[in-house]
């Protein structure tokens, strides 16, 4: 039976939908933690950005990464399961793209991922992704909080960025699209260099390129070495402004999506393997791959994804319950809250000991603490 998404939207307008409980016709099999694990598809440019002459011709490549995270955005619009309180992720590609990924929801309300990954190449990415999401009748915006580190080994080159604003489209009729739009800075806190791009949102009236990206990146002293020019759907290119010699040109391009993508939520090949085990064994109990209401959704069993969605989200409701009562507050297992004198204010950072504790088949958190029994 075809659900309406108007009819559960109507009574939302003006709320923030991460509070929101929502059926699971309009999710895509996998969790917010392994969306997150999307940034990193094309990694590689960070591979190539450790390899850069200069910081500036870094910056570029990293400037490319960033956008390269939207590029899936085009062909979806299923919404990932919010995790659970305790739910982890993780996500091993040494093998091939040379790093490893592990995300853990921090905190439910507000609802917050932490992640940390490194690479055998010399760099690690971390954030802490939390979103405020609006419905305003014919569109939803969702406008990301958190900001995004960087960090190359080599030169101690530390980068931060704000995620865009996004906007799902066509809420109550045709079909749903979704646009990005703002500006975002890229700063590298060793040395002042800074990349500010702007995202042009959609107009049907422009004679703009669609879902344009331009910037700059310009030195700690404001001169512009390379100019940016590109979209966030399809490829971005650099060119120095002063010698056409050293532009890194093409950095990067889309991989066509697989050719019954549309019949699979809109996936990517790179989201195709979030859900699969094969070299993937031994996960953590609270893993997401071991979260049933979605592997469920992933077999075709809606009925059934449904009823488990509603006992999961109501044990973890009981459990918050007797928490409070004891007047116990909830500590993630892996991350902890520091303040972070580089972004100016408190983040959830990774503390180790997961990847040892896989190693070692005993799955405890640092101290020895149990896991929550959160499936």
């Amino acid at each position: 039976e075809k659900v309406s998404l108007w009819g559960v939207m109507k009574n939302c307008i003006g709320k923030d939908l991460s509070k929101i409980p929502m059926p699971v016709h309009f999710n895509e099999p996998t969790s917010f933690l392994q969306r997150l694990s999307e940034d990193l598809e094309y990694s590689k440019l960070l591979d190539r950005a450790a390899a850069a002459r200069t910081s500036q011709e870094r910056l570029c490549w990293v400037a490319a990464f960033t956008v390269s995270s939207y590029a899936s955005t085009t062909s979806r619009t299923g919404k990932p399961f919010n995790p659970l309180l305790g739910e982890t992720y993780e996500f091993d590609r040494r093998d091939d793209m040379g790093w490893r990924y592990f995300a853990e929801q921090v905190s439910h309300h507000p609802p917050i991922c932490a992640m940390h990954s490194e690479s055998v190449h010399g760099w690690t990415f971390w954030q802490e992704f939390e979103m405020k999401s609006k419905f305003r009748g014919k569109y939803l915006q969702i406008v990301p909080v958190g900001i995004s580190h960087l960090k190359f080994a080599d030169t101690g080159d530390h980068f931060t960025w704000r995620k865009v604003t996004s906007t799902v489209h066509n809420i109550i009729v045709g079909k749903l699209w979704v646009d990005q739009s703002g500006e975002m800075s890229i700063n590298n806190h060793r040395n002042g260099d800074k990349c500010d791009l702007k995202y042009s949102a959609y107009s049907y009236f422009s004679s703009d390129t669609p879902r344009k990206v331009a910037g700059t990146v310009s030195d700690g002293k404001g001169a512009v070495h390379f100019r940016l020019l590109g979209t966030w759907s399809e490829s971005m290119a650099a060119e120095h402004v002063a010698d056409a010699a050293r532009s890194p040109g093409v950095m990067w391009q889309r991989t066509p999506l697989p050719y019954d993508s549309d019949r699979m939520y809109g996936f990517t090949y790179y989201a195709c393997s979030l859900n699969d085990t094969h070299g993937q064994e031994g996960v953590a109990p609270t893993d997401s791959r071991r979260r049933p209401d979605q592997r469920m959704m992933e077999d075709g069993k809606w009925d059934e994804a449904t009823d488990e969605k509603v006992r999961l989200e109501e044990k973890q409701r009981a459990v918050r319950r007797k928490r409070e009562a004891a007047k116990q507050s909830w500590q993630p297992v892996w991350f902890e809250k520091v303040d972070e004198p580089i972004a100016g204010q408190a983040l959830h950072v990774y503390k180790g000991g997961y990847w040892e504790a896989k190693e070692a088949g005993a799955w405890q958190g640092p101290g020895g603490r149990t896991l929550p029994d959160i499936f």
